[in-house]
């Protein structure tokens, strides 16, 4: 099987490839920008330096040497000019000279404006992505607003506009309290539905030498 690393053309996509990869203990990261025309040449360089393109079984002879198994998240739209990049790796040696954070850090992962967050779900810790306090507070404040200007029709494209981003536990958990605080300042509209994120593709595969 020859070496690869998908491409996310979406943030969904992106998003739920680091919660696919955190519970297996990828829990240290770094991330970054790049220009468009030099994303795939990063790829290749973290092929040739970390194995981000490793299979399953080279995978565990690196983990067997004592070294760090490492995937790489890229959010990379069509037409995009620059692209998101994210390191997730797991304990071992191999990345000294990268500087790494912790998910379970005090100061969270936040990546394509979103935050990870941990919830417990029948006894089980699992993770899932929130929007951030400050887009939160700024939502809110936005639907205050209409509220006190009897805009019906704002509030509701503004509360479909929410609907429409990624549907992860803890945004729609989000998203519905917006929804009630519609409600609660008088909105009488129509209320969006709110999707969950289904398995997807991590995207497409960029071929690694």
């Amino acid at each position: 099987m020859s070496a690869s690393t998908p491409i996310a053309r979406s943030k969904t996509a992106a998003l739920a490839r680091i919660l696919d990869n955190v519970p297996k203990g990828y829990h240290r990261y770094t991330c970054g920008t790049v220009a468009a025309r030099k994303a795939e040449a990063l790829a290749q360089k973290f092929h040739t330096l970390y194995g981000i393109g490793c299979s399953p079984a080279q995978r565990l002879i690196r983990k067997g040497k004592g070294l760090a198994n490492v995937v790489l998240v890229m959010h990379w739209p069509v037409d995009a000019e620059k692209v998101e990049w994210l390191l997730l790796a797991t304990d071992g040696k191999g990345l000294e000279t990268e500087t790494l954070r912790d998910v379970s850090d005090k100061q969270r992962l936040k990546w394509l404006g979103y935050e990870l967050a941990r919830h417990t779900n029948r006894a089980k810790v699992m993770w899932t992505w929130r929007r951030t306090k400050e887009e939160m507070t700024e939502l809110h404040a936005l639907i205050a607003m209409q509220a006190n200007q009897h805009n019906t029709e704002a509030i509701s494209e503004t509360l479909e506009r929410i609907a429409r981003q990624p549907g992860f536990r803890g945004v729609r958990t989000q998203s519905w309290a917006l929804c009630e605080a519609a409600l609660q300042r008088g909105y009488d509209g129509p209320l969006p539905h709110l999707y969950f994120v289904q398995k997807i593709s991590h995207g497409e595969r960029l071929p690694l030498d």
